[in-house]
């Protein structure tokens, strides 16, 4: 069930007195947190939907109030609980761009050769670009920048990357 689910974010420490919660953003979209009525919480090891009272930033930072959480050391009974949304209610990302659980497992292909080269079992995130971390079918680590110049097609539906490993790595 836990596949159903994306963690878009945490609970932090009580702030007030009325339960209120600081959020620590697991996402590019901390704005979806503003007018949600409802978020699930891993609760006991398993997702719980949770309604929300309300939303608001506080000096920069989100500040979320759920409901029957009304009290700081409520609060802090649920304080560093994961807080996730449904996969059909993510962000609609503009085309090129992938989350990066669905990279995550990806068969990687060359190009030229159309030979499978590894998978995807990571991303590494930097402020310049992405880089894939992938383990090749020899057992290696290998980096790409996860750039036009080098990622020639991205199917995360068919779990499909297609690089141009020219200059990266011996063929």
């Amino acid at each position: 069930m836990s596949e159903d689910f994306v963690t878009v974010g945490k609970l932090g420490r009580a702030r007030g007195v009325r339960g209120e919660m600081y959020v620590t953003p697991m996402t590019d979209f901390p704005d979806r947190f503003l007018g949600m009525p409802e978020i699930y919480l891993r609760l006991r090891n398993r997702w719980e939907k949770v309604k929300i009272d309300s939303t608001r930033v506080v000096s920069g930072r989100v500040v979320i109030k759920l409901e029957g959480v009304d009290s700081p050391e409520a609060a802090a009974r649920m304080s560093n609980s994961e807080m996730a949304v449904p996969k059909d209610q993510l962000v609609k990302l503009p085309a090129g761009h992938h989350y990066i659980f669905d990279l995550i497992g990806c068969k990687v292909f060359d190009d030229g050769t159309n030979l499978e080269i590894g998978e995807i079992t990571d991303v590494e995130t930097y402020p310049a670009n992405d880089v894939y971390a992938i383990w090749t079918t020899e057992g290696r680590r290998m980096l790409v920048p996860a750039v036009d110049r080098w990622v020639k097609s991205v199917d995360t539906g068919k779990k499909r990357v297609v690089i141009d490993r020219a200059g990266l790595m011996e063929p």
